[in-house]
C-alpha cells in the first residue's frame, strides 16, 4: 500500500506536467485510486472512508485564514484598475531619473510597493511591463538589463507581504504538521518581511553599480526628460502617489504585526481601503467594480478548486501510509538533516520549471512537511526557504511564469534570449539570498 502511495505521487505529478487540469487531476486520480481499491482490497479501503472527504472539504471550507485569499486578490486587482502603478513609476522617475540607472532603481522600488500592496505577480508583471519596458528601452536603456528588472521586480510580491502565496503556504504547513508548533501567518508574513527588503536593497545595488561600471547600458535621463515628467502639480503628485499607498500597506501589515488585526481581517482592510483609494484617484467605477469581481471570482474559484483537489489527494496518500513510509525511508537512510533540505530545495526549484506555486505548495509541501518534523526543523524557516525558492522559479527559463508575463506585453523589439539574458544576475541575487538564510536561521528573526 506505501508503494500505492508513491504510484499515486508520482503519478498525479506526471499528468500535471503533461498539462492536465491541476485540480481535477488531483482530485480525480486519488478518488480512482480509492474506487480501485474498494473493488481489489474492500478489508483496506470501503466506501465509508469516503465521508472522510466530506469532513475535510467542509474543514478546507470553514477555514477562518483562507477568507484572507480573496480579499487580498480583490484588493490587488482593485489596485491595478486604480492607476497606481503608472503614477509610482512617474514620480519615482521623476525622482531617481538624474542618476545612471535610475530608470530601472524606480522600476524596482514601484515594483515593491506594489508587492506590498497587492501580491499579486503576474498583475504586477504585466502592469510594469506595459508601462516601463517600452519606456526604458525608449531611454536607451540594454535591452536585457530593463527585461530583467521589470521580470525580477514584478516577483516581489512572493516574497514581501502581504503574499497570497504565503498564506497558502502557511495553511498548508498547518495542515499537514501533526506534531510540531503551528505556523501562524502573521509570523510568516513578518519572518518573510527582512528577506523581502534584503533582495529589494540588492536589486537596487546590483542596477547602480553595472550603471555606473557601465553607462550605456542604464543612462541618466535628461534635464528635459525630467522635465517633461515632472511638469506642473509635481508636488502634489509626490504627495499623492507616495502617502495613498503607504497609508494602505501600513493599514494592512501594520494592523496584523502590531496584533491589532489577523491576517484575515487585515485583508477586509485591504480591500476596503484599495477600493477608496480607487475612489480617490478617480478611476473607480461600477463597470470596474463588475470586471474587479469577475476576476476575483475567476481566481479564487481556481485557488480553492486546487486546494479541495489537494485535500483528496492527501487524504488518500494518508490512508495509504505515504507519508509514514517516506519518514521511515528518509529515517534509515541516515540522511542528515541539512542533506534532506537540500534535495527538498532541488526539487522544489525543477519543479518550479514547470508548474505553478499554488500546484507545488499542495502537493510537495504536504508530503515534504511530516518529514521536516521528523528532523524536528523550525517550519518557519523552512517556510521561509520555501517561499523564497519558489519565488526564484518564477524567473527561472525556460518557464519562469514571469517571463511568460512579460514576453506577453514587451515591445516588438525585445526578444525571448534579452529576457533570458536579464534575469541571470537577479537568480544569483537571490540564490545568494536563499544561501544566507540557509546559513543563518535567525536572519529572518532580525525585525519581529
Amino acid at each position: 500500500m506505501e508503494i500505492l502511495a508513491v504510484i499515486l505521487f508520482v503519478l498525479i505529478f506526471v499528468l500535471i506536467l503533461k498539462g492536465y487540469p491541476v485540480a481535477f487531476t488531483l482530485g480525480g486520480v486519488s478518488v480512482l485510486f480509492g474506487l480501485a481499491l474498494m473493488i481489489f482490497a474492500p478489508d483496506y479501503f470501503r466506501f465509508q472512508d469516503f465521508r472522510l472527504l466530506a469532513n475535510r472539504f467542509m474543514g478546507t471550507i470553514n477555514n477562518y485564514v483562507l477568507i484572507a485569499i480573496p480579499l487580498f486578490i480583490y484588493m490587488g486587482i482593485m489596485l491595478e484598475k486604480s492607476g497606481l502603478a503608472e503614477a509610482l513609476l512617474e514620480t519615482m522617475a521623476s525622482l531617481f531619473g538624474r542618476m545612471p540607472g535610475g530608470l530601472a532603481i524606480s522600476v524596482v522600488i514601484v515594483g515593491a510597493l506594489l508587492a506590498a500592496s497587492t501580491g499579486i505577480v503576474g498583475a504586477t508583471v504585466v502592469t510594469m511591463g506595459l508601462i516601463s519596458l517600452p519606456t526604458m528601452v525608449k531611454r536607451g536603456y540594454d535591452k536585457s538589463l530593463a527585461s530583467g528588472v521589470v521580470a525580477s521586480s514584478g516577483t516581489l510580491g512572493i516574497i514581501i507581504p502581504p503574499s497570497i502565496m504565503l498564506v497558502l503556504l502557511a495553511d498548508t504547513i498547518n495542515s499537514s504538521n501533526r506534531s510540531a508548533s503551528m505556523v501562524d501567518v502573521g509570523s510568516m508574513f513578518g519572518a518573510a518581511l527582512l528577506p523581502g527588503l534584503v533582495l529589494v536593497g540588492a536589486y537596487v545595488a546590483y542596477i547602480a553599480i553595472r550603471a555606473l561600471l557601465q553607462r550605456d547600458v542604464a543612462p541618466a535621463l535628461t534635464q528635459e526628460e525630467i522635465a517633461a515628467f515632472r511638469g506642473p502639480g509635481f508636488t502634489k503628485r509626490v504627495v499623492r502617489a507616495f502617502v495613498l499607498p503607504f497609508a494602505l500597506i501600513v493599514a494592512v501589515l501594520g494592523s496584523i504585526f502590531a496584533g491589532v488585526a489577523s491576517p484575515t481581517e487585515a485583508a477586509a482592510v485591504g480591500a476596503l481601503g484599495a477600493t477608496i483609494l480607487t475612489l480617490l484617484n478617480g478611476s473607480f467605477s461600477w463597470k470596474t467594480l463588475k470586471q474587479v469581481g469577475e476576476e476575483t471570482t475567476h481566481i479564487t474559484s481556481m485557488v480553492f478548486m486546487i486546494l479541495l483537489g489537494a485535500t483528496t489527494f492527501g487524504l488518500m496518500f494518508r490512508h495509504l501510509g505515504g507519508d509514514a513510509y517516506l519518514v521511515d525511508l528518509i529515517t534509515q537512510s541516515d540522511l542528515p538533516a541539512m542533506g534532506f533540505l537540500a534535495l527538498v530545495m532541488i526539487i522544489i526549484f525543477v519543479a518550479g520549471f514547470f508548474i505553478d506555486f499554488i500546484e507545488i505548495i499542495f502537493i510537495i509541501v504536504p508530503v515534504v512537511t511530516p518529514l521536516f518534523n521528523a528532523y524536528d526543523m523550525d517550519m518557519l524557516w523552512v517556510g521561509i526557504l520555501i517561499a523564497l525558492n519558489l519565488q526564484t522559479s518564477f524567473l527561472t527559463p525556460p518557464f519562469g511564469f514571469s517571463l511568460f508575463y512579460l514576453k506577453g506585453v514587451a515591445p516588438p523589439g525585445i526578444r525571448t534570449q534579452d529576457i533570458y539574458r536579464g534575469v541571470i544576475p537577479f537568480i544569483v541575487i537571490q540564490l545568494v539570498l536563499i544561501a544566507v538564510v540557509v546559513i543563518y536561521p535567525q536572519f529572518i528573526h532580525l525585525i519581529f
